[in-house]
């Protein structure tokens, strides 16, 4: 499969698909959740759309990473939460309510902050020159289409259709996670030769970057009163982010395969401290319960 459709039709068609099931697991009482602890959740997505950015800015400047593996960095953190913050603060025992809610109102918000905050990455670290005509209104405008729209369309049918959207979840999450490998296959097969340079180079920067993400958000958390449950949450709301969004616009609008290898090798070595957590929360939890 030739690289253009990789990145121009199955990516976007993996993107669309995850958040229609992003859509089919959330209902209208999700929105709601907002109102009903505006101060937890306000503070959650703050520290998403700002220190998280700031985070990752400091990291890449500190372990001065090449130009575009930093703006490839620097989109991931653009792209806070996703499907994949909720289910690991399932399985690590945190406020699940809470991150559906966060995620319901971030995936509306980062589709327009996104493509800005990218035209100054890509001005700061890649020539004003060179990416000056960056197409803001065509990405953002892909952002709305790949990730409001099915999940506004899922949200519709499981107001409307909740048992026929319970068992639709399984099929579409396993579509979805077909055309995701598609795009990994693709994109290892396309950095084939540098993965081994560019694993090496983003570990430590990946590493540094969720550890920190997670750390300030659950301990700022915590500062501020939050309760336990929920400063976990944030955590990981913070320290989670989405790399199919990432993916979209470093693979499909920006067509630089360096940048998503950020996104990349991001998406599998979160797994490593995500695992960890999972272990030890569930661990606790017996030990505490024995």
């Amino acid at each position: 499969m030739e690289s253009s459709l990789m990145t121009q039709v199955v990516l976007p068609a993996a993107l669309f698909t995850i958040m229609l099931g992003v859509g089919l697991s959330l209902s209208i009482s999700d929105f709601r959740q907002v109102f009903k602890r505006p101060g937890i959740t306000c503070l959650g997505i703050t520290m998403q759309l700002l220190l998280l950015p700031v985070l990752g800015f400091t990291v890449v400047s500190v372990l001065e990473l090449p130009p575009a593996l930093a703006v490839g960095l620097m989109i991931l953190t653009f792209a806070p939460g996703g499907a994949t913050s909720n289910m690991i603060t399932y399985l690590a025992r945190g406020d699940t309510a809470l991150s559906v809610s966060m995620t319901a109102i971030v995936s509306m918000i980062a589709p327009f902050t996104l493509p800005f905050l990218t035209l100054l990455s890509l001005q700061y670290w890649m020539g004003e020159v060179e990416f000056s005509g960056f197409p803001v209104l065509t990405t953002m405008i892909k952002l709305v289409v790949m990730t409001i729209i099915p999940v506004v369309i899922g949200v519709f049918l499981h107001h409307r259709f909740p048992a026929f959207c319970l068992r639709l979840q399984t099929g579409v999450k396993t579509l979805s996670m077909v055309f995701l490998l598609m795009v990994v296959v693709g994109i290892v097969k396309a950095n084939w030769n540098q993965l081994p340079d560019l694993i090496g180079v983003l570990g430590p920067a990946v590493f540094l970057l969720i550890s920190l993400a997670f750390g300030l958000g659950y301990g700022i958390a915590k500062q501020l009163g939050v309760q336990s449950q929920q400063a976990l949450t944030l955590g990981i709301e913070v320290g989670v982010q989405n790399a199919g969004t990432a993916l979209l616009v470093t693979g499909a609008v920006l067509q630089n395969a360096e940048m998503s290898a950020s996104a990349l090798t991001y998406g599998v070595l979160m797994n490593v401290p995500a695992f960890i957590l999972i272990f030890y929360r569930n661990l606790r939890a017996r030990i505490v319960t024995a």
